[in-house]
């Protein structure tokens, strides 16, 4: 269980997902580099000076792809961008050489000098608009629109600060070259508010910017498909999850990338578990590519360097928090946790395919012990390459 900074009272971070409510639209920057070269009027004129002067610079100009600029996720379950925001943009036909997600998210709770300015209410602690706690942030692509979709593809697994921003950038460059063109990306961030306003606001949420910056070129690596395999949270009454894919013809390497958190969940007293939550509990994953089984307790211990000791007089009294997690208690952010600290992204583990033939292939995984009502987010994807 969690403390806030300001109030000594008891938080639990929260686990769930919804559907993609908002439609914003992208808009691209693209710059474009002249590279005429001047042969003193003659435009077919090709002869090659040997003497020294330099070849035109023919490289392409980087570009940026916005997906959201301060776009509003609101705890207000009546609203169309509750806990999502999502947009449909086209990075293009490919190659690329670099393709990089940058998110950037802002907490109205922070800095504290920000309270000034939107006061708590009479009988309340929070701002209203603010948001205190950790919560699941996950950027994804291709949300599926009926039930025999295929998953959504999951760019990034990553936690809010306790009330903080939060800024990461993600290489997303074989997702880009493996799924050319037009896509639909969410934003989802599982905030809720405290209508009395005693441990979080009364209409808390996060502001969210998000943009691919893409430069155009020879693409890295040879990619010859990307298949999402899951996206969930883990259900009861957690049996092995099985899933088939085909790799293409060419393949010469392929990996699952398996994205895992473990959240919510009561109470369980075994030496497995340092907390009162399924996300202080140390699990056994089994994790199978083609029936080669590998296990292992996904498990973070460094979320103590996400706790820089700060303190402000912005509210009058001094107050000493962390700097990365500005509203949480120092011992609960400082915590180990199941494979996620708060402020922090988590990224996948990758397990290779072990004979990479073209043709059927299969994933699968199961965790053990989970306590009952316990919510692993797990999402799995598969990549094949080629010379």
């Amino acid at each position: 269980m969690r403390r806030l900074l300001v109030l000594p009272l008891l938080l639990l971070a929260a686990c769930g997902d919804t559907k993609e409510a908002t439609n914003t639209t992208a808009s691209t920057t693209d710059t474009t580099v002249d590279t005429t070269v001047d042969t003193e009027g003659s435009a077919a004129d090709t002869t090659v000076d040997t003497e020294g002067s330099a070849q035109a610079d023919t490289t392409v100009a980087p570009r940026t792809l916005t997906l959201w600029e301060s776009a509003r996720i609101t705890s207000d379950g009546s609203q169309p961008n509750f806990q999502n925001v999502v947009t449909t943009a086209d990075w293009g036909t490919g190659p690329f050489e670099r393709v990089t997600l940058v998110m950037e998210l802002d907490s109205t709770c922070f800095p504290f000098s920000r309270w000034l300015d939107d006061r708590p209410p009479a009988g309340q602690n929070w701002p209203p608009l603010c948001d205190a706690f950790d919560r699941n942030y996950e950027v994804t692509m291709d949300e599926p629109e009926n039930p025999d979709a295929p998953p959504a593809i999951e760019l990034v697994r990553a936690i809010t600060p306790f009330g903080g921003p939060l800024r990461f950038e993600i290489d997303v460059t074989d997702i880009a070259n493996g799924l050319p063109g037009s896509h639909r990306f969410r934003t989802h961030i599982t905030t809720y508010a405290d209508g009395a306003g005693q441990v979080s606001g009364s209409n808390g949420g996060w502001n969210v910017t998000g943009r691919l910056e893409i430069q155009d070129g020879p693409a890295p690596r040879k990619v010859l498909g990307v298949f999402p395999l899951y996206n969930a949270t883990y259900p009861e009454p957690y049996d092995q999850l099985d899933f088939p894919f085909t790799l293409p013809e060419g393949t010469t390497r392929a990996e699952v990338q398996y994205r895992v958190t473990g959240h919510g969940g009561t109470a369980d007293s075994s030496s497995t578990c340092i907390g009162s939550a399924e996300e202080f509990c140390k699990r056994y994953h089994h994790v199978l590519v083609d029936g080669d089984e590998t296990v292992y307790r996904p498990w973070r211990q460094d979320c103590d360097t996400l706790c820089t000791e700060t303190t402000s007089s912005d509210l009058g009294q001094p107050k000493t928090f962390c700097l990365e997690n500005p509203m949480g208690s120092m011992r609960s952010v400082r915590a180990p946790r199941a494979n996620w600290c708060p402020g922090s992204v988590t990224p996948p583990r990758l397990f290779e395919v072990a004979t990479p033939t073209a043709g059927p292939h299969s994933f699968g995984f199961f965790i053990e012990s989970v306590a009952q009502s316990g919510g692993w987010r797990v999402s799995a994807v598969a990549v094949a390459y080629g010379e």
